[in-house]
């Protein structure tokens, strides 16, 4: 017995020692692995950069070439992996590592689909980055671009058939056109989600925030925030009709999205003009201050670099300034001029491409894209499937809580673009209603953009039903219409630059939560918000030049994505859960007064339904 009993122990330390031996072979392996992804992913990335720089066909071929390759490197190594019983391991670490590693993506398609599915969303991309429409006064002239002339139009004029007229174009050149690549790339994006042994797209994209109620949290805090959005909208409403009149805006029905100063109706805040409540209190516009001052791109981008290296974070490196598009270049070329962040994997070498305008919402943008910088630089050191963020919405976040710093009167008047702004009351409920047209307007938007691409990944709506399944929830969420009857005929949701492009849109709803929760965080410890303390107001909060706000966002940043998001958000301020409080106690001065006021004017909340979109 007792023989039986040693050999049983001699057998168990022999196993221990192998599975031992093969951790450490595993872990070699990964430093390996990593090396040899990030020089594959840098090549990538350089092809992808120099096709979204400068649109043509071969740039498009050789990115597809060489994505289609990096697909084919990552099945090998998911082949690989399979030798290692890696979820028997000790180290926590090495099992996130190679759990990572295990999720392929579209690379998962044989090759032959995984080339379509490339060229499907290029062609969508392509598309969105090359409409052209025509001009309202003058129909021979049709060469007018998204940015920045279309654009131009949709913020800044009051001509209610001006904007239908845009509308409608856009609509039908950037959605319309491209549904049968849509229809193709839903397909395909089902495939691959299967292969990954997932039961859709929509649970691929949910996997990466690591928890399987997110989804119910989201609803849940939306349910929160939703009787702050519905008193937004009703004043919007109610101050449209002033402008516009009973036959354009009802006094009960959805908001015709066209008037709403944005293509998408996603952010109010260019109609300003119309709806602030006290109209003769002027607004913070420094813009012109901008330009008068000699403001150009390069400087709103250094200004930003000042403002991370105030709070004691990384300044930009050289190679940022030396290979960076901030401008749109004038040589004729097609280019995505929606602004991004691009990392390539190397050291230092991260870059914006951004068509910089000098205006302020420009400025804000400009942090906005820093802030991803600046996280590609604290996890710089990471191993590569490290170098992204918590999850997808904490990339978003970082730099839009600078961007609500950089947009307080505080600030301004710090660096000199606000003089003689003063803060009462009724300047201090216009300032909090500007920002309410952009994060608490964006918030139902940025909701649906995912939650109809889930229902078509999981087979949820007919196909014959897709055009108008998209404005139920736009209807459903946001309380918009469009501005003309829509059909099968039109197929609209593409014409979101997101969802032609295959970006997966729940980050910006979690960050526009959790950027709240950070900035509350950051206030706090800058000295700068105390609840008690009316001379510290948190609208009104500053964080630059704090050291202390800094070194919290860099235990955060630094982390990657080596923990999950609890963890990280844990690093920064302590708590584990996402929560809609900090964002309710930013607008709570808003809400006070926006509940009296409709009431007192006697305001519809809520809408009745749209009869916009019919199936015939």
């Amino acid at each position: 017995m007792m023989k039986l009993i040693c050999l049983a122990l001699v057998a168990m330390l022999a196993l221990t020692q192998a599975v031992v031996k093969e951790e450490i072979q595993a872990k070699e392996y990964l430093e390996n692995l990593n090396k040899e992804l990030a020089k594959r992913t840098n090549v990538e990335t350089e092809a992808a950069w120099a096709y979204g720089s400068n649109i043509n066909d071969e740039n498009e071929k050789k990115k597809n070439e060489i994505s289609a390759e990096l697909a084919k490197f990552l099945k090998e190594v998911s082949v690989d992996i399979q030798k290692f019983n890696w979820r028997s391991y000790q180290s926590e670490d090495i099992k996130r590592q190679f759990k990572s590693l295990s999720k392929l993506g579209y690379a998962a398609l044989p090759e032959a689909d995984y080339a379509e599915f490339l060229e499907t969303v290029s062609s969508m991309e392509s598309n969105f980055a090359k409409v052209k429409v025509c001009d309202y006064k003058d129909s021979t002239k049709c060469d007018l671009a998204l940015e920045p002339e279309i654009e131009e139009v949709i913020t800044k004029s009051r001509d209610h058939e001006e904007l239908k007229h845009y509308w409608v174009q856009f609509y039908a050149k950037a959605g319309t056109a491209v549904r049968p690549q849509f229809e193709r790339y839903v397909e395909l994006n089902t495939k691959a989600a299967k292969l990954n042994n997932f039961t859709s797209g929509a649970e691929v994209w949910l996997d990466e925030y690591e928890d399987p109620t997110f989804e119910k949290q989201l609803e849940d805090i939306f349910a929160e925030i939703r009787p702050l959005y519905e008193q937004v909208h009703g004043y919007v409403r109610y101050r449209l009709r002033k402008h516009y009149g009973d036959d354009v805006v009802s006094e009960k029905g959805p908001l015709p999205m066209h008037l709403l100063g944005n293509m998408w109706a996603q952010q109010w805040s260019d109609i300003a003009d119309l709806v602030s409540p006290f109209p003769d209190k002027p607004l913070v516009d420094v813009s012109a201050e901008m330009v008068k001052q000699g403001y150009t791109p390069l400087k709103m981008f250094q200004m930003g670099d000042d403002f991370f290296t105030s709070m004691n974070l990384t300044k930009l490196p050289q190679d940022f300034w030396d290979k960076s598009i901030i401008e749109k270049p004038t040589d004729g070329r097609d280019l995505v001029c929606h602004a991004s962040a691009w990392d390539f994997y190397l050291q230092d070498d991260v870059r914006i491409k951004q068509c910089t305008q000098v205006t302020q919402s420009q400025l804000f943008t400009v942090h906005h894209e820093l802030g991803h910088i600046q996280y590609f630089l604290q996890y710089q050191h990471l191993p590569f499937v490290y170098r992204t963020g918590a999850n997808p919405g904490f990339h978003e976040a970082v730099g839009d809580v600078l961007s609500l710093s950089v947009s307080t009167p505080k600030h301004l008047e710090k660096i000199n673009l606000l003089h003689n702004f003063v803060l009462d009351e009724e300047a201090r409920i216009n300032q909090l209603f500007l920002t309410a047209l952009d994060k608490i307007v964006f918030l139902p938007f940025a909701f649906t953009m995912d939650k109809y691409r889930w229902s078509l990944f999981r087979g949820e709506v007919d196909k014959s039903k897709w055009n108008c399944a998209f404005w139920k929830l736009r209807e459903e969420y946001s309380g918009i219409e469009p501005p003309v009857v829509r059909t099968e005929k039109d197929f609209d949701a593409p014409a979101k630059y997101h969802i032609s492009a295959d970006v997966e849109y729940l980050r910006y709803l979690v960050s526009f939560i959790i950027q709240f929760q950070f900035y509350k965080s950051a206030c706090i410890k800058a000295g700068q918000y105390d609840a008690k303390n009316p001379e510290l107001p948190l609208d009104n909060c500053d964080i630059y030049g704090s050291a202390a706000a800094g070194a919290a966002f860099h235990n955060m940043l630094s982390l990657g994505a080596s923990k999950p998001w609890p963890d990280a958000l844990e690093a920064f301020n302590g708590e584990r859960i996402m929560t809609g409080k900090a964002i309710a106690e930013y607008f709570e001065p808003l809400r006070v007064w926006l509940e009296a006021e409709n009431i007192k004017n006697n305001v519809h909340i809520g809408w009745t339904a749209s009869d916009k979109c019919t199936s015939a």
